[in-house]
This record gives C-alpha cells, structure tokens and sequence, in this order.
C-alpha cells in the first residue's frame, strides 16, 4: 500500500513488535545506566541525516529508533533519575497517547467523546486539589508555561475590567497605570516569560523575599504592594508557588489569599510540581492554578492544566465568537462551550485520554499514597545526608527535594570552592549513569539538588544516590 497507508495485519504485526519492544525497555531498565551521554558523531548522525528519495520500510525505521534513539534517553525512566522535576510515564498513560494517536481528534470542541472526557478530567483534577468546580473552568495545555500564561491573561483581562477598560480592545499601549505582578524569589521562570509574553515587560515584576524556609514573606510584600499604589503604579496579581522548582517551597497561601482579598488582587498559585501535595494549603481560594499532571501523576507529556475559579471571565479573556453565537450547554451542536474559547489553541489533541486513564488506574488513594510515599523517601534522603559527615543539606525538605551538597570538613566555609567542586561532583554523577540528580542556587551557594518523582524509587535507591554522591566527591577532593 502507498504510504502513509499500511495494510491491517501489517500494521497489527508492527503493533506487536512495538509492545515487545517497549515492554523490554521497561522491564530492563534498571540494569541499563540511568543516563548514557551521547558521542559527537552519534549526535551528528542524528542532526544531520538526510531525508531519503524513496519511503523507508517501516521495519527498518523501527530498528533505527531502536538503536539510535531510545538507548539515549532523558533518564528519567529509570528510579534512579533524580533530576529537575520530571517523572516516568505511568505504563498506562503509554497505551492511551497510542489510543489517543489513533483517534487523532482535534479538541477546540464539538460533539464527540474525547471533549467530554476532558471535561471529566479536568473536574477529577479539581475534585483532587479542593479547587471549586462549580462556575470555574479548567482546560489542558502543554505544561506549566501556558497554563501560567493562560491564568495570567485572565488575570490582566479581570484586572483592567475592574478598572473600568478593555485589555483586548486598547492594549497596554494609553497611558495606563503600569501593572505590577507579584512573586517570590523562588518563583519560576516561567512568570518571567508570561510578564513578556503580556506586554507586561520584566519591570513589572516584583520579586518578594522569602524567608528562612525559602516561602514568599507575606509583611514584605504588604509593604511592597502599599509602596507601588503610592508610586502610582496598579498592583494586580500575586503569583504565589505550591512546590517552588528550587526547593519544593509552599508560599503560606491560606495568608496570601487573605491579603489578595483585602487588596483586590489576583491570586495566582504555580502548582505545576506541588498541586497535588498542597490540598489543604489554600488552593481551594486561589483565582487561577496551574498544575502538570505529567510531573507528580506520571502523565506523559505532555500535559499540564489551567484551573480559573471564574470560568465566565476566562472565556471573556479568550473567546472570539460573539455572544449571540456562544454555544451554551445543551443548546445547539457540541452540547457545551468549545475549548478553543478559553485559550490560545484552535487546533488541541487528545491529552485528555492519557490523564484519563492514568487518574482511573491511580485513584483517589493512588494518588495520596503516591505523594505520601515520595514525600517519605524525601525525608529519609535528608535523614541520611545529615548523618554523613561530608554531606551538608542547604534547605529544609519541601515536598519531595532535598538540597545539599558534598562539603568535606578541609573545605566547610569556602563556598567558592565548594561551589567548583560540586558542579564537577553533578557532572561527574550524571556523566556516570549511576544516579542522576540536578542542581540549584541557594544564597549564593551550588546546591545539589535531588527530587523523588519515579513511582518504583525505592530506600535502596536513595541510599545508592547519597553513596555516589560521597564517592565521587571524595575521589574529586582527592584528585585536586
């Protein structure tokens, strides 16, 4: 058959071969390096390859993934990856982007199950997290990125209303009160590329202090907020973290929202890493968060997610279709408001189904035991870091990271050094393909950074990372 076509018991042989083959590659995946660095001409190789004339056999481009491509993983498969904030993928969620894939639905809207099965979702996330489900809307988006620009743009959009002007209709360009928007020291990096991406301008961000658990303090940005109304300028959304990247750090929410609700403010929490760690924390009075299913739940990506407490005003901030041809629920075709309404895609694929399925297979116990279980191999990590005596930690445990670094008794007082030495101690450990773990910046300190997100990471794993960690930095000590 012409490509892209493939015949049925073709394609079902194809099938079969790719669930042995990925079926091995979990089942082996522990007695293969967590990370294996790729060679110059392997990478070139890779960049470079030139399209062929003819179609290739799909056998042959199989046997190429396999050799070429799935040896050099992220590493985050293996339990032993301790790296930035990215999990597994949960075996399920594998079957559904196939399922998905073979469906190939375009989700703006309409009438077919794949949009209903976002709506369910979506809902079961906010059920999750104690977020209110009735008026609000969520929706799924790429990450933690766009669900941040998605509820930052509500934010502006609410903020010029209540001010008595339209965002979309004059822009940031007549003379306004220059908005100011509120984070912490902590706060990802992704506030500064939506305050950007808004039109905003990185000098309308506010950093605020945090304090000696590296959480937003709450007096120093009463104070910043009364200092900028006096300049002029129009404070209107804090952006507080549920599990800041650096250190695992919950703002004090339950503050924040009382301080947002006596200032007229927006309250934004960055939930993407601790959404699911932070129920009671006061997410539940949050306008808007964004959390990433395929961090803490092992969704594959991607997937992150949107929740805004105002689901009216989120489609104001984003829908092009006039009012009078809104699609309301159970009125004309597709039976409820489309997606495209409530965001910046048209065009949306099916990550619902991923979220879907995994949220089924995990249950509402599932989840909780998965944080809880992680949280606790958080806790024995640190435990064990500080009954080694070459071993500092450099922040209390936030959720599931732990900070520290190799700090030898010769060297204790000299970060500049201790700073060269544990970046090579970091590289050195990645490089090895026995464990791999990341790194922050703490005070002016290089931090040693390592955060349990695989669902099979067990004691003994942790306890191989803490071993690696010292052998390696004992070696380098000794070498310099």
């Amino acid at each position: 058959m012409t490509p892209p076509a493939i015949d049925p018991e073709h394609f079902r042989r194809l099938g079969h071969a790719l669930v042995d083959l990925v079926t091995d590659h979990f089942a082996g995946i522990r007695e293969r390096p967590v990370f294996r660095p790729m060679q110059p001409a392997e990478r070139a190789t890779l960049m470079q390859e030139a399209l062929g004339e003819a179609g290739a056999r799909p056998e042959v481009i199989i046997e190429r993934f396999r050799t070429a491509v799935l040896p050099h993983a992220m590493g985050n498969g293996h339990p032993r990856f301790f790296g930035w904030v990215n999990s597994p993928p949960a075996p399920i969620g594998v079957l559904a982007d196939f399922l998905a894939a073979a469906m190939n639905p375009s989700c703006a809207g309409g009438d077919h199950a794949a949009i209903y099965v976002e709506r369910a979702a979506v809902r079961w996330l906010m059920e999750l997290i104690g977020f209110p489900t009735e008026g609000s809307m969520g929706l799924l988006v790429s990450g933690g990125s766009v669900a941040t620009l998605t509820g930052l743009a509500a934010a502006r959009h609410w903020a010029a209303a209540q001010d008595g002007w339209s965002v979309r209709n004059e822009g940031l360009q007549h003379g306004r009160r220059p908005f100011v928007l509120y984070t912490s020291e902590q706060g990802h990096s992704c506030i500064e590329k939506t305050a950007e991406l808004l039109g905003l301008g990185t000098d309308a961000i506010h950093a605020v202090p945090v304090d000696e658990q590296f959480r937003m303090r709450v007096p120093d940005l009463r104070s910043a907020i009364a200092a900028h109304r006096a300049a002029g300028k129009r404070p209107f959304c804090v952006a507080a973290s549920a599990g800041t990247v650096g250190t695992g750090a919950i703002d004090p929410l339950a503050e924040l929202a009382d301080l947002c609700g006596a200032e007229r403010l927006w309250l934004h929490v960055d939930g993407a890493y601790g959404a699911v760690a932070a129920v009671g924390a006061g997410l539940e009075r949050a306008d808007s968060v964004a959390l990433d299913p395929h961090k803490w739940l092992s969704v594959p990506v991607e997937c992150g997610a949107v929740l805004v407490r105002d689901g009216e005003l989120l489609r104001q901030a984003f829908s092009l279709v006039p009012a009078y041809l809104r699609t309301e629920p159970d009125r004309g075709f597709g039976g409820l408001p489309w997606f495209s309404e409530y965001g910046v895609q048209q065009t949306r694929g099916f990550r619902a189904l991923k979220l879907w399925m995994t949220l089924q297979h995990l249950g509402r116990s599932g989840v909780q035991d998965l944080v809880a279980r992680h949280m606790a191999l958080a806790e024995h990590l640190a435990r064990l870091v500080d009954a080694s005596p070459d071993l500092e930690r450099l922040a209390p445990v936030g959720l599931s990271v732990v900070c520290f670094r190799y700090a030898p008794a010769q060297l204790r007082g000299d970060d500049e050094r201790l700073n060269a030495l544990n970046k090579r101690v970091m590289e050195t450990v990645q490089a090895s393909g026995a464990a791999f773990l990341t790194q922050t910046t703490l005070r002016g300190r290089f931090t040693l950074r390592a955060c349990v997100l695989h669902y099979a990471t067990t004691a003994a794993d942790v306890a191989a990372l803490v071993d690696v960690v010292r052998q390696t930095g004992a070696r380098l000590s000794a070498e310099r």
